[in-house]
């Protein structure tokens, strides 16, 4: 039990102690602080009633003494009336807090017009005699002692005993002739109030104490003590017993915890026994299937490279290749019918120059597809581009395109293979041109640039184009993604050439705006020269 409060922070059982104490504590408090408060207001009631009847016997005392103008007599009933313990003076006084008789052995003049005395009934005694709407008739203040003391005021009302009186000269008019106020300490009701409230503080603390300590003991039973059996099973288990059971010893939620603790406990051992029994196989398996991924990836770079052959070779064949031979032919043929030297033969020889130059740009599409070992080697960048951008412009997919060409004048030097950068730049004109729907500008730069103090060339292609989505620019690279329609598009270029990239040691950048193009820099580490 000791190791609950150790780390309350880890222990289950602590924090429910804490947080049920706590709770247990703020709710005696609120009992505690409302018994109090209604006691302390009982305890006021009492003692306004009392001042109130002592006054009220006050009058009735001294009424017949007052009536017949016995001065002495009064006088002495108001000092014995003072006698009792609790009384501390009664006096009786007129409108102006003159002072007409008093229980005090050192009288006083008038009466304190801070006080009860004046301010009950005035509102500002030393400038005004107005009355106040609803006279305040006690009040309550604290002694030289410490204790409280009730200063009660009633008035002395105009009796016609009293305005008929041959002795007396007061009108009938004349409703209050007077004020008796008492002033009575509250000691013994304070003492006794602050007994009961010890005692009722004592009980209260009792109350929580016990019912802490029980509350403790049962958490510890039913909480505490099976979870700590089910953390050293935990730990067993960590440290490679998997033949430990906890004890089961009830059939509420502990016991429920700890069957499905046992029956994890057995899954795991099968579990165990299984991959033990794979690690046997394990390392073959990762080697075969490292050889099938690795040529997985081969297919894949010859699939889109295939791919982008099969749409560029489409619409080369339709163009050209049909009507290829026939204008070659016809073309020797006529020019057999005219000299050398005339106008006709010229013409036909810039059919015949521009029939070859069509014979070569097949010929690059071929050498491209031809599937060839990679070969490694010096190559520069603006060649390769250079050589590219004409494969590609004469082609139907490009007839409306206008190529707008920055090439830095510097030599490109980079290690790779030639195929790969042409596969590389050929896919970017290719999804270039789906963008624009075959419509459109593109441009096409390169540049020198340094990054981490190493040289770079970087390649910018940029469209004006749809633009690419910013919730799809994350995926662009991942294979088989593509945001073009169904059938125009493998989702294998970007991945392909990124993989490419990455090879090299460069990486593929993008910015795009929906509606307004794309660009895409590609970055190869430049051959450092050597000084």
């Amino acid at each position: 039990m000791k190791n609950i409060f150790r780390h309350p922070d880890k222990s289950v059982a602590a924090k429910l102690i804490i947080a049920i104490g706590l709770l247990m504590v703020f709710l005696s408090f609120i009992f505690w602080y409302a018994i109090l408060a209604k006691q302390e207001k009982d305890v006021m009631s009492i003692a306004i009633r009392y001042g109130g009847s002592f006054v009220n016997f006050t009058k009735d005392s001294i009424r017949l003494s007052m009536l017949d103008f016995r001065r002495d007599e009064t006088q002495r009933t108001l000092e014995t009336l003072s006698t009792p313990e609790g009384v501390r003076k009664v006096r009786i006084f007129n409108h102006e807090g003159k002072i007409i008789f008093t229980s005090e052995k050192i009288p006083e003049q008038f009466v304190d017009k801070n006080s009860v005395s004046c301010r009950g009934c005035h509102a500002d005694p030393g400038k005004s005699s107005a009355v106040l709407q609803a006279p305040q008739k006690w009040s309550v203040y604290k002694d030289e002692r410490g204790f409280r003391t009730l200063h009660v005021v009633d008035e002395i009302l105009n009796e016609p005993a009293c305005s008929t009186a041959a002795c007396h000269f007061h009108s009938p008019d004349q409703k209050v002739l007077g004020f008796v106020d008492a002033q009575l300490s509250l000691a013994f009701l304070d003492e006794a109030t602050l007994r009961q409230k010890l005692a009722l503080t004592a009980y209260v603390v009792i109350f929580v104490l016990a019912v802490s300590l029980f509350l403790i003991l049962i958490i510890y039973k039913i909480v505490s003590k099976p979870v700590s059996g089910l953390v050293y099973g935990m730990e067993k288990v960590a440290s490679g017993d998997f033949n430990y059971s906890v004890p089961i010893k009830s059939d509420d939620e502990m016991g429920v915890l700890a069957r499905t603790f046992n029956s994890m406990l057995n899954d795991m051992k099968i579990a165990r026994a299984e991959r033990e029994k794979w690690t046997q196989t394990l390392e073959d398996e990762i080697a075969k299937k490292t050889e099938e991924i690795q040529k997985t990836h081969a297919s894949l770079v010859q699939t889109e490279k295939l791919a982008s052959l099969g749409r560029m070779a489409a619409g080369v064949a339709h163009e050209i290749n049909n009507p290829l031979t026939g204008v070659v032919t016809f073309a020797y043929l006529l020019k057999k019918r005219f000299p050398p030297d005339s106008s006709e033969a010229q013409d036909l020889n810039i059919i015949i120059e521009q029939a070859e130059r069509c014979s070569k740009i097949i010929k690059n599409l071929l050498t491209f597809a031809r599937a060839t070992p990679s070969e490694k080697g010096k190559v520069n960048i603006n060649d390769i581009l250079n050589r590219t951008i004409f494969m590609v412009r004469n082609q139907v997919k490009f007839h409306h395109i206008k190529f707008d060409i920055h090439l830095e004048n510097y030599p490109f030097t980079i290690i790779g293979d030639p195929s790969q950068f042409q596969q590389i730049f050929l896919n970017m004109f290719i999804n270039s041109a789906d963008a624009m729907n075959k419509r459109g500008k593109i441009t096409v730069a390169t540049r020198k640039i340094a990054e981490n103090g190493k040289p770079y060339v970087e390649l910018e292609f940029t469209d004006e184009g749809c633009g690419i989505r910013e919730e799809d620019l994350p995926k662009l690279f991942e294979p088989f993604f593509t945001t073009k329609p169904a059938g125009k598009g493998t989702g294998l270029g970007l991945s392909v050439s990124h993989g490419i990239v990455k090879h090299l040691g460069g990486y593929i950048a993008v910015k795009s705006t929906v509606g307004k193009g794309t660009s895409f820099f590609v970055r190869l580490p430049l051959m450092e020269e050597v000084k």
